[in-house]
């Protein structure tokens, strides 16, 4: 069955049954399919169908699902708008075809209008979805899945190899939180709907989501970064929580240290899986609670059902029936990952002889801050056009609280002393608050490598970070 009708069609059927839950509000199966209809009838009548571009600033909760699923049954190119872009990047993403944007005024509208029944319209040529990342100039990527590549994901397709199936038999209170411009809270939701579960939205403002927020509303499922995950242990170390309820845990977004992943399923038992995967590609890898009671701690897991890894010179190559077919608008970025059908992923690893993938490295000049992968280039390139300063150069460093922080070292203009406010606002106001550096250093030069280049991580010997 193809995207999305398979979703609808698990909604058509015991329509009684709860899908989401939003605090005390309750949504079930067939008013969830009421406003897919609605807002679905509302682009028609916008003239909107395959192929137009719509994009979603939208926060969470069970309309703003709906749009989105409104979106792909109407055949539309679906864009979300991510929460932490500047106001330039938001820019560059609406010019990029699209042809309407909904916010959560414009659906609460249309979910005023009359009840319709839902029509897929979806072409299995057209793009579904377009899913944004940071590229290397700092302004984001679109990467493209077609409609055909989405009804063989992983997760929304109907064709579940043995991993996918058992996290989704764990699914049936999910905790949808975020946003659902990200493929993986999308694909998530996806799981738990067609399992049959709930989609869990808490309610926010009542401090700290985790981990009180799984005792609270007895979620058997989540995700969560590294950086999450390092301070809900930290919590639970100081405060117990039932945890009780917890059947998956999904960590995914930066690696995960060997003794922090044993640390983690011996507080919280064999629910813990591993993730890894790349917007380009969608999840590529899982390691599953099995594997890790096995004692498999320092690797990213099998690779998942229908997917292809290639290490060619260490580097990772990835195959796949759902990865992109390009970024959009953007063919020479898409030649130099795209390689014969193989998406280059520049991350470094290698195969045990078990068949778990292992990673070492990233080839990339890039700092995954919160998940996200912040570039170090269009950061330096900011900071050196300041008046004040003379070169600028961006490194990285664990960090427990946001997987990897940003670090700068400063060069001042003829003997100027930059003000290090005005530095990170020009930051935050060109790249957004993720790329803003956790620290800026004042140094008179920098180190060379024997390459007569200059030599970043020398500067972390020179000025170690806190």
């Amino acid at each position: 069955m193809s995207f999305p009708d398979r979703v609808i069609q698990v909604l058509l059927t015991d329509q009684d049954r709860i899908a989401v839950e939003h605090g005390p509000r309750t949504v079930t199966r067939g008013e969830l399919l009421a406003m897919i209809g609605k807002v679905a009838a509302g682009l028609r009548a916008a003239g909107l169908g395959p192929g137009s571009g719509v994009a979603m600033e939208l926060g969470v909760s069970p309309e703003s699902l709906a749009a989105y699923l409104a979106g792909y049954a109407s055949g539309c190119r679906v864009l979300g708008v991510r929460p932490g872009l500047s106001r330039a990047q938001q820019r560059h993403l609406i010019d990029g075809g699209v042809e309407q944007v909904l916010t959560d005024e414009a659906v609460a509208k249309l979910l005023r209008g009359p009840a319709e029944p839902v029509d897929v319209r979806a072409r299995p040529q057209d793009v579904a979805r377009l899913i944004h990342t940071s590229g290397s100039t700092g302004r984001p990527k679109g990467c493209a899945q077609t409609y055909a590549a989405m009804s063989a994901h992983w997760s929304w397709g109907g064709a579940w190899g043995p991993a996918t199936a058992d996290l989704a038999a764990r699914m049936d209170r999910y905790l949808l939180f975020g946003t659902l411009a990200s493929a993986v809270v999308q694909d998530f939701a996806a799981l738990c709907l067609l399992h049959g579960g709930t989609a869990v939205i808490p309610e926010l403002g009542e401090g700290p989501l985790f981990p009180d927020v799984i005792e609270r509303l007895r979620i058997s499922a989540s995700i969560m970064n590294v950086p999450r995950l390092y301070q809900m242990l930290t919590a639970l170390s100081e405060k117990p929580v039932d945890t009780e309820s917890l059947r998956a845990l999904v960590v995914s977004g930066s690696p995960l240290a060997p003794h922090r992943l044993a640390e983690t399923a011996e507080r919280l038992g064999p629910v813990v899986f591993q993730s890894y995967g790349q917007t380009e590609t969608g999840n590529l890898a899982l390691l599953t609670p099995a594997d890790i009671a096995a004692g498999v701690l320092d690797a990213v897991g099998r690779p998942q059902s229908g997917v292809e890894i290639d290490i060619r010179d260490g580097e990772i190559f990835a195959r796949s029936p759902y990865q992109m077919t390009g970024y959009w608008r953007d063919p020479d970025q898409t030649a130099e990952v795209l390689v014969d059908g193989w998406v280059r992923t520049r991350d470094l690893g290698h195969f045990d002889d078990a068949g778990f993938l292992h990673l070492s490295g990233r080839t990339r000049d890039v700092i995954i801050v919160d998940a996200l992968p912040v570039y170090a280039g269009p950061i330096e390139q900011v900071l050196a056009s300041l008046p004040d300063v003379d070169q600028a150069y961006v490194v990285g460093t664990p960090d427990d609280r946001r997987g990897e922080a940003v670090h700068a070292f400063v060069v001042p203009r003829d003997g100027r002393v930059p003000d290090r406010a005005v530095l990170s606002a020009a930051v935050r106001d060109a790249l957004g608050e993720s790329s803003v550096p956790q620290t800026i250093e004042f140094v008179p030069e920098a180190p060379m490598a024997p390459s007569g280049k200059p030599d970043k991580r020398a500067l972390l010997v020179l000025y170690p970070r806190p």
